[in-house]
């Protein structure tokens, strides 16, 4: 389906385009040039090329070019420090009828495929970052060599609910075979889109030889020499289409199962293409995975996983109201207050990506030793996996010093407690360090649901209080919420992004409102399932009626992970500032008195049932609900919390919601965070009145 210029263009007129240019060059050894084609989007490593309409033009003139030339060999790589990284869906996003994806996928097809049927030997050079479509045209190469500092390399796909189409699924098991082409295009992907590391592709057979990067082009080359020559020759992996295919297929189907539930159908389709890729046809395989493409480009869950990305990538990279960054002053030394896990976990990723000093107090000399003794031990499990060298994990654990006085924070620009999540214990904790501090330290709380304002209404400085709220496990999870409080000024909120940012987390601007948003959230969802049980409704109901969402976890599963204490407490706060919307259960009160963090127990066999305990001690009433109540009730609960929240101005918009259930409660892309599903479902005009996001965001257009 050979389209000119002039007709790509037609198809995606904003396209960044990544331009092929073809050279022919000398190689030792060789008789014939070879056709150099470098790709290249003209832009900084800091905007990776891609592939839209006229780059796949682009590319598909440039090996005609090569091709004509005769030469030795052909080879593909990328600008400096990048090769490319898929499909540029902006394109896709923008599709309003369904032959527009049936014309990417078959353009993409069209364009790899001559590299692999050409019979000139085609060499793909990764230099750099390498995902998705950039990885297809790689597979499509007959040989492959890999920079050592190739810093991405996957086949992230089905993380954003859609799957590898320009030949990833039928090219990835047919080199490595099924069982480890699994790993890359299943686990991987809804492992939080785990990335591949320059040796684990070596290993797998991604890649057929690695190169340093000092010289990495001119080794490639030579290589590419010797395996032209016939002097080099590469072992290729004999595929077991069999009992090992069947294996890795009904492995797929278990992570498919465990991830997404059923409800992410780029996995389904990506499922279905595995198996096909048993046959070995390219030619099958390749109409299918366009046939695929154009279906989910239609659907309103690949728009959802299209805005959940460009959330991610762009709007968390620009915070929604967050002050000038002039406005920031220069952090030079942290405090911690208190040396528990949470606190520890702070210290050590403060002293990880600022390299300042941070010093940890608590209330006894145990703690304070406890505390410091976890940042070292783990530093030395970094150093141990070779993560940091020797001489880094000595400078870092320097950095690390514990007291019980907190005079120590007297020349500390931030500091951050972490104690017991009592307002009358906080105050009593910043009034103390504000009697050690300059005037112009930021103090900072880690509080969950606590009010902010009122933490600061006793200081002399009320104006450096920040909200500095982080999900556990810090080093993890990558959402910060940044709370403003009634006073807090512009350069406390303006340093507090800049640390954010130098902290590598996504920071997103919260008024100070009851449990800011992802608790607040979590708390009104976790309630209404919980209220189900009360009135009648059984734990296994009540646990499952959620499962169509795809949501990394179960409600009572996330009650284990959150501590059943934690959750009451924060369920009687929130019940404190909104009673009437948020419920405190008497069961949970009696659950947590009697020391119980988990309702399910484990046998040998892994078969999960109630602990008989919890069933004992349970009051159930005579009301139970179905599943498909128990999930309408919990979802009409969010619409009716988030449309209060967005009218208390708790955030700027909507997206700002979905970004903080993506990135702090890891709910899934194809949900679009919560909003668009409540769109799509309908819940949100019947609940609300009308939709949180325009008609065709998030969402086929009309």
């Amino acid at each position: 389906m050979t389209i000119t210029a002039e007709e790509a263009k037609a198809i995606f007129p904003d396209e960044v385009v990544t331009h092929a240019k073809t050279r022919l060059i000398s190689v030792p050894g060789l008789d014939k040039p070879v056709a150099f084609i470098t790709i290249d989007n003209g832009l900084d490593h800091t905007r990776p090329s891609t592939f839209g309409p006229q780059s796949l033009v682009s590319l598909g003139a440039a090996f005609d070019e090569a091709y004509a030339a005769g030469p030795a060999a052909i080879a593909v790589t990328g600008k400096p420090f990048i090769f490319a990284v898929g499909a540029d869906l902006t394109a896709v996003e923008q599709a309003t009828d369904r032959s527009q994806g049936v014309t990417i996928g078959q353009l993409g097809h069209e364009v790899f495929k001559k590299f692999t049927d050409s019979d000139i030997p085609t060499f793909a050079f990764v230099n750099g970052a390498v995902m998705g479509g950039g990885l297809e045209l790689a597979l499509s190469c007959h040989y492959r060599t890999l920079a050592s500092n190739a810093a991405a390399i996957a086949l992230p796909e089905v993380f954003l609910g859609l799957f590898p189409g320009w030949g990833g699924t039928q090219l990835l098991p047919n080199l490595i075979g099924a069982n480890d082409a699994v790993t890359v295009i299943f686990e991987n992907a809804l492992n939080q889109n785990k990335m591949l590391k320059p040796a684990d592709a070596l290993k797998l057979g991604i890649t057929d030889v690695l190169f340093d990067s000092a010289d990495y082009l001119e080794q490639s080359l030579l290589w590419l020499s010797g395996v032209v020559r016939g002097e080099i020759t590469v072992q290729r992996l004999e595929i077991d289409r069999g009992e090992a295919w069947d294996a890795a297929v009904a492995r797929a189907k278990a992570i498919v199962a465990g991830k997404t539930k059923g409800a992410a159908p780029g996995a389904e389709k990506a499922l279905a293409l595995l198996e096909l890729a048993r046959e070995n046809d390219l030619v099958k395989g390749y109409a299918a995975e366009t046939e695929g493409l154009a279906d989910l480009v239609m659907s309103d869950e690949l728009r959802a996983g299209l805005y959940s990305f460009n959330l991610v990538q762009k709007r968390a990279k620009r915070p929604a109201g967050a002050p000038d960054k002039s406005l920031a002053r220069k952090v030079t030394k942290v405090g911690v207050v208190g040396a528990g896990l949470m606190a520890s976990q702070m210290a050590l990723l403060f002293i990880r990506r600022l390299h300042v000093p941070v010093v940890l107090t608590d209330i006894d000399q145990a703690r304070v030793d406890k505390g410091v003794g976890y940042v070292h031990s783990e530093i030395d499990k970094l150093a141990g996996k070779k993560r940091i060298s020797p001489d880094e994990a000595n400078r870092l654990k320097a950095l690390v010093s514990g007291s019980l006085d907190k005079s120590a924070f007297s020349d500390a620009d931030f500091v951050i407690e972490a104690v017991f999540e009592d307002l009358a214990v906080k105050q009593q904790v910043f009034a103390e360090v504000e009697e050690h501090v300059s005037a112009e330290a930021i103090l900072a709380t880690n509080t969950s649901s606590l009010s902010i304002t009122d933490m600061a209404s006793k200081l002399k400085h009320p104006e450096r209080v920040v909200g500095f709220h982080f999900f556990n496990p810090v080093a993890v999870m990558p959402l910060l919420e940044i709370v403003r409080a009634e006073q807090t000024d512009d350069a406390t909120l303006a340093t507090a992004f800049s640390i954010g940012k130098q902290l590598k987390k996504s920071s997103v601007l919260v008024k100070d409102a009851p449990a800011f948003v992802v608790n607040r959230l979590l708390t009104r969802f976790m309630g209404e399932v919980i209220k189900s049980v009360d009135e009648g409704t059984s734990f296994e109901v009540a646990d499952k009626a959620t499962e169509p969402l795809g949501l990394p976890m179960s409600p009572m599963i996330l009650l284990q992970l959150v501590g059943s204490a934690v959750a009451l407490h924060v369920s009687e706060t929130m019940h404190g500032a909104f009673p009437d919307r948020f419920s405190v259960s008497e069961n949970m009160k009696k659950f947590v008195a009697a020391g119980k963090g988990a309702v399910w127990q484990w046998d040998s066999t892994g078969a999960q049932t109630v602990d008989p305990e919890v069933q004992a001690l349970w009051e159930f009433g005579s009301s139970p609900l179905t599943g498909d109540e128990v999930k309408t009730r919990a979802l009409e609960a969010l619409a009716e919390e988030i449309r209060i929240m967005l009218d208390e101005g708790v955030v700027a918009e909507a997206q700002d919601i979905d970004l903080c259930m993506i990135l702090g409660a890891g709910w899934p892309f194809w949900l679009g965070g919560i909003t668009p599903y409540l769109d799509r479902t309908g819940i949100s005009e019947k609940v609300t009145g009308k939709r949180f996001l325009a008609p065709g965001v998030a969402s086929v257009p009309a």
